[in-house]
């Protein structure tokens, strides 16, 4: 029995350098140091549209050079994304306004006015989505607001019902995944106010799924608007779906992430959701919402109900963009991310397949940047502003330099096909 108590604080010390040693391992593994570096990957077709672009906004041909440290693993780019956002997030001042629904909702946005003349000379308005349970307070919307405006865009970013922490829902429904009538109302009030915008329409994650969707559902929702930017959607519910419960990439830790924060979304509004007023929901959705562990079971239970959508399928096929994004004429710039450990490879041969079919699309797949990362730094600090905010503003700004110098006629036959 000595011997064996005399060998234990050896065993001991042992394990711990075993397990410092698989820590460090994991840690390797991520940081993924020895991964090139390389411009995003584009699938366009060779158009006099596409040759201006690229040329206008060089970026997007440039080499993408996250972190070296961490920058490269996307895993740490989706997390620091995650945890904190965006660093040394600015600030920006904007007036929330209030839309009523026909059905008792109330839709809300914010409104932030240009910092600086556009270099277009025109009056331009960035209508945003941001992703699922997002909203105008968040970090990286900041950010990429403060860009825009500084750049002569206005503003105008939509806050998810329900996901506001200190606004009450005013009927017995939130967002959903491709709920585009919030969105819609938001652009309609803006052409109203502004008669003379045009618009620049951008979508982040889940966003880019609704922007995308809205465009493509009605032909007169392309009216004056210049381009659409969509950044990491997936494109397909239905197809995700599958890979969202595979360990691969630790998808199936992020459903669970996902899920808990949207059941704390949910929860905060349960007296409304669940209450005397709402048809829809019962005690039994309440108590399967508890022990849900993953999106899909959530949007079995509750999400897909807000529509009256029979079945989880139904409500994955009617709410993806993929059977709308096809409808969309106007220049339409779709990114990800090769690493996106929440976005599985698979679904990317939707809009790859979409720009080699179609002139107006261009598809850039970069390397590295996670989810909604895409942070720059030399070796360790990622800057204030990332690719991703230079690159829609970058690609903006092109466009309303196109626009600017196409010749009149031109013009008039476009407008004509999107009528």
């Amino acid at each position: 029995m000595g011997s064996v108590l005399d060998t234990m604080p050896a065993m001991f010390d042992g394990m711990k350098l075993a397990a410092v040693a698989t820590v460090l391992y994991v840690i390797v593994r991520c940081l993924n140091l020895k991964s090139p570096t390389a411009p995003p990957d584009l699938t366009y077709q060779d158009t006099t549209l596409s040759h201006f672009l690229l040329k206008s906004c060089p970026i997007l041909t440039k080499e993408y050079i996250p972190p070296l440290l961490w920058g490269k693993s996307g895993h740490l780019q989706t997390a620091l994304y995650g945890k904190l956002g965006r660093v040394s997030s600015p600030h920006p001042f904007g007036l929330r306004k209030y839309l009523p629904m026909q059905d008792g909702a109330t839709a809300t946005f914010d409104l932030f006015e240009p910092l600086a003349d556009n270099q277009s000379g025109e009056d331009v308005t960035m209508v945003i989505c941001p992703g699922i349970g997002n909203h105008s307070e968040k970090h990286y919307i900041r950010t990429f607001v403060d860009h825009s405006q500084k750049q002569g865009y206005r503003c105008a970013v939509l806050n998810h019902l329900g996901a506001l922490p200190n606004i009450e829902l005013t009927s017995p429904r939130m967002f959903t995944y491709g709920c585009t009538w919030e969105f819609a109302a938001m652009v309609g009030f803006i052409k109203k106010t502004y008669p003379q915008t045009k618009l620049i329409v951008v979508g982040f994650s889940l966003g880019g799924n609704i922007v995308c969707k809205f465009l493509g559902e009605n032909r007169t929702n392309q009216e004056r608007v210049l381009c659409c930017v969509s950044v990491c959607q997936g494109y397909s519910a239905l197809r995700a779906q599958e890979t969202f419960l595979q360990w691969d990439q630790c998808r199936r830790f992020y459903n669970f992430l996902m899920a808990d924060n949207m059941k704390k979304i949910i929860l905060s509004h349960r007296g409304v959701l669940f209450g005397v007023g709402s048809t829809k929901m019962v005690d039994a959705d309440l108590s399967r919402l508890y022990t849900a562990t993953s999106l899909m079971q959530i949007d079995d239970n509750i999400m897909r109900k807000f529509h009256g959508h029979n079945s989880l399928k139904e409500y994955y096929e009617k709410e993806s963009c993929v059977h709308y994004i096809h409808n969309i004429n106007v220049p339409l710039l779709l990114v990800n991310s090769g690493d996106d450990p929440l976005v599985h490879n698979s679904l990317l041969t939707i809009p790859r397949t979409l720009a080699e079919k179609k002139e107006n699309v261009v598809f850039a797949l970069t390397l590295h940047g996670g989810h909604l990362g895409f942070f720059e730094g030399a070796v360790l600090f990622p800057q204030p502003l990332t690719w991703m905010d230079k690159v829609i503003v970058g690609y903006a700004n092109a466009i309303c330099q196109w626009e600017k110098q196409k010749p009149p006629c031109q013009s008039q036959v476009e407008s004509k096909s999107h009528s």
